[in-house]
């Protein structure tokens, strides 16, 4: 993990999909494959959605590339056994290609009335997983010590943005989802917590590999990307407040707690993230660039090329789409899927290649 001059040239994965049915779910990761993505995931989310293992099984049997994966799932909705057995399994199904995405748990969480896991039960949750998925024998305090019958190395990657978090990451994941935004100081800060947190547990921090989750807003209209990306960056205020800060920016308005009750579940996930943004118009135009990519397709090319020429070398791009696309995508090429695929990805990968990535 080291951050050098260089530029990366990384992979591309989606979270969002035609969820409405696992067969349609699997016909479109089918297609995402075929547009040239590497990674589909889902997010595990039980009130939202038909089970994550159950639709990456379904996407496994109709694919033969695309890595699959839920992100993020988490230690408070299944037991980190019951994750392990089925991520295994999921690895299994598809020869191979699976990844677990971890986390302390968001909407999933919220919608069934819980509360995000602890920093420390995360972790604790990372280490029982990835014990059992390489065949060993922890001790959960039954009368014997665990086992997984069909262990398998899926690799465990952690998404995280406060410090805390990241810092056990670092001491824990086989690779880190950054979901902190893009200004240079705060992804600077969230690679200097992961090396820290690693060099606590004596890992070489060159072996913990990187990924970058950002929201991203595709439209041609400027008004409704600037709203929508305030909408966002005060989705990372309501949960991580110290990345205003970092950023070199202040919160001027009301207290955010006072505003929760006007969106479900949340800044981020609120149906309708234009209407959730003009609450947040308040907010500089800054929070919106910072907490998210967003604009036409030049525009969000930019934005991505100047996140990893930071001398970051993110292996995983997961350039999420803000507001969810209809469940069902048109084979036109109007597709956030399609034209990410065809008009970011190629133009994104040939700028960091003739720049030195």
């Amino acid at each position: 993990m080291p951050e050098d001059a260089r530029m990366s040239t990384p992979a591309f994965g989606l979270n969002r999909f035609d969820f409405s049915t696992p067969d349609r779910f699997a016909a479109d990761v089918a297609y995402a494959e075929s547009l040239g993505w590497d990674y589909a995931f889902v997010p595990d989310s039980q009130l939202r959605r038909h089970d994550t293992y159950v639709l990456l099984s379904f996407a496994a049997k109709a694919t033969s590339r695309i890595h699959l994966g839920p992100l993020l799932a988490n230690p408070v909705t299944r037991h980190p056994s019951v994750t392990a057995g089925s991520i295994a399994t999921v690895d299994e199904v598809s020869d191979g290609r699976a990844i677990l995405g971890y986390g302390i748990g968001d909407t999933a969480v919220h919608l069934a009335g819980l509360h995000p896991a602890k920093v420390r039960e995360l972790e604790d949750a990372a280490r029982l997983i990835k014990a059992l998925l390489h065949d060993e024998r922890p001790d959960v305090g039954a009368r014997l010590p665990a086992r997984l019958p069909h262990p398998r190395p899926v690799p465990v990657w952690l998404a995280a943005a406060g410090p805390r978090a990241l810092q056990a990451a670092g001491r824990v994941a086989d690779g880190v989802f950054i979901r902190a935004g893009t200004h240079p100081d705060v992804l600077h800060s969230a690679v200097a917590s992961i090396r820290k947190g690693a060099e606590e547990a004596g890992r070489d921090p060159d072996s913990v590999r990187l990924g970058l989750v950002t929201h991203t807003v595709l439209t041609d209209d400027p008004e409704r990307a600037l709203l929508i990306g305030k909408s966002m960056a005060a989705g990372y205020y309501e949960f991580s407040p110290h990345l205003f800060a970092t950023a070199g920016l202040e919160w001027n308005g009301p207290d955010v707690h006072t505003l929760q009750p006007l969106v479900h579940p949340d800044f981020h996930h609120h149906p309708d993230p234009t209407e959730s943004g003009r609450i947040v118009d308040f907010l500089p135009t800054e929070a919106a660039d910072y907490f998210s990519v967003r604009g036409t397709a030049e525009q969000i090319t930019d934005q991505l090329v100047a996140a990893l020429s930071l001398g970051i070398p993110f292996e995983i791009v997961v350039p999420q789409p803000v507001p969810t696309p209809p469940s069902a995508n048109p084979r036109d090429g109007s597709a956030y899927m399609e034209r990410i695929a065809r008009e970011v990805i190629p133009a994104v990968k040939a700028r960091l290649a003739a720049n030195g990535g």
